[in-house]
């Protein structure tokens, strides 16, 4: 029983139930300790909620309504081909709601204190929790702190109205008519490719050279190719200045290499990267947690920050926000406070968009790995050549593997194409276990598949291709 204000003791305190804090939660419980999870939101976090798990579904809804419209080279004819998209946004809804109440089962099956509210810190080893009905007190001997991020906003775009974070994009009513993209990066590509597949007039504005900035221009230049093909304008090369919005729609004026254009569309769509949520009324200021510049929280390779009992993991630490990443980042720093010896190795930390074609990387491209002193062996094999891609009606994109020519050892992987979210896996396992060339072309994959192409591509780092023409 509490009397008064007295505290409660928990062994791990828990900050967000994203990807990062529920599986550190999960975790540690397995581990023997006591936890308490607490989220201002809903469990599962932005990923299940707001961004990894609708999109993906909206994203899948497009692929099929632009499969149906385009069969006819199979042999296949689809008449008045019509989208419902308040069913569509029913059924996105419905997917949403059995992932977070499947954390929600998890958490409860393994004996997780839950609390649907916020954290203040009152010390370093104290922090009330709080919502509108209660404000409990607790002592914990350790915590993680996964409270992830939230879209950046520009000034001269601010949120509101006809001007849209991917949040608000995520839950449209209906299809836009028209709508201008600013950024380039994976979330306005994978969103602006899925409207304009459902029709929207799509515009995006890109600073830099090309589209999805973070991968090589080898990798890229399919997907510009295909956002072309369904009428998206892409201006790269492209600052944003000003916005003039009224009821209907809103016009942007943007500039490329100096000379000032302008678009205007039903909606503004921003999408220029993520701020970590170490601001607010979490009260980090009072334990005196140290941050960068950038508003990240300073941790180890353990996860641990400057105060030895608290831990951060996910987007509010250095690095790719990735929910894969901050999953595996939560694992480690669970363990670290049971006192296993795990740190975090990041060599294998895959990157995927989901694009059309979609695209994925791991480990070192050609030319991180040039850079690196590497004598590189390259293979690669076309979509076009695997029998399975064909009769998928797939033939574009590639399986590229980079190695060591002198070692044979893979040092990374990068796959354009369909299925390659799910092709870069066997290539990270690769990587983690530090398998070389042959390894891979020595693994019989089955046939037809699509993951023959790494095998073949492995063949050909090797300097002995079956299935393609010797340089």
């Amino acid at each position: 029983m509490v009397v008064g204000d007295a505290s409660l003791d928990i062994d791990v305190l828990v900050i967000g139930a994203g990807p990062g804090g529920y599986v550190a939660a999960i975790r540690a419980s397995q581990l023997g300790k006591s936890v308490l999870i607490v989220d201002k939101s809903e469990w599962g976090g932005v990923c299940l909620n707001r961004g990894c798990i609708p999109s993906k579904a909206l994203i899948s809804a497009a692929h099929t309504y632009e499969h149906a419209q385009h069969a006819d080279s199979m042999g296949i004819s689809v008449e008045n081909v019509k989208i419902d998209f308040a069913k569509v946004q029913e059924w996105k809804n419905n997917i949403v709601k059995k992932q977070t109440g499947g954390v929600s089962t998890l958490l409860k099956g393994n004996k997780i204190q839950m609390f649907q509210g916020e954290v203040m810190f009152i010390n370093e080893h104290e922090a009330r929790v709080f919502n509108d009905q209660e404000a409990p007190r607790y002592r914990f001997q350790h915590c993680i702190i996964a409270t992830g991020s939230r879209p950046i906003e520009l000034k001269a775009f601010p949120y509101g109205g006809r001007i849209i974070s991917s949040t608000e994009a995520l839950n449209l009513p209906e299809i836009p008519k028209s709508m201008v993209v600013i950024g380039g990066g994976y979330i306005g590509i994978e969103l602006g490719q899925t409207f304009a597949k459902f029709g929207t007039k799509v515009t995006v504005l890109e600073g830099s050279d090309h589209v999805l900035p973070g991968f090589e221009k080898e990798m890229t230049k399919l997907v510009a190719r295909n956002l072309e093909k369904i009428g998206v304008e892409v201006h790269t090369e492209a600052l944003a200045q000003s916005s003039t919005k009224n009821e209907n729609d809103v016009t942007v004026t943007f500039t490329v290499k100096g000379e000032e254009k302008q678009v205007t569309a039903e909606y503004v769509l921003v999408t220029v990267g993520r701020r970590p949520n170490t601001d607010g009324e979490l009260g980090l200021d009072l334990i005196n947690l140290k941050l960068t510049d950038r508003g990240l929280i300073e941790v180890d390779n353990q996860g641990r920050t400057n105060i030895p009992h608290i831990f951060a993991i996910g987007d509010v630490v250095p690095g790719l926000a990735l929910a894969h990443k901050a999953s595996y980042e939560a694992k480690v720093a669970a363990e670290a406070i049971a006192g296993l010896p795990s740190v975090v190795d990041y060599k294998a930390m895959p990157a995927v968009v989901f694009s059309d074609p979609e695209i994925a990387s791991v480990g070192l491209n050609e030319t991180e790995a040039k850079a690196q002193g590497y004598n590189v062996t390259i293979g690669k094999f076309p979509y076009a050549a695997n029998g399975r891609a064909n009769s998928l009606n797939a033939g574009q994109g590639f399986v590229k593997l980079v190695g060591d020519k002198e070692t044979g050892q893979l040092l990374g992987g990068q796959v354009v194409g369909p299925e390659a979210s799910n092709l870069i896996g066997e290539l990270a396992l690769a990587i983690e276990m530090a398998a070389n060339l042959e390894d891979i072309a020595l693994t019989i994959h089955a046939h037809p598949t699509l993951t023959e192409m790494v095998m073949d591509a492995a063949e050909g780092a090797l300097g002995h291709p079956i299935h393609q023409l010797g340089k």
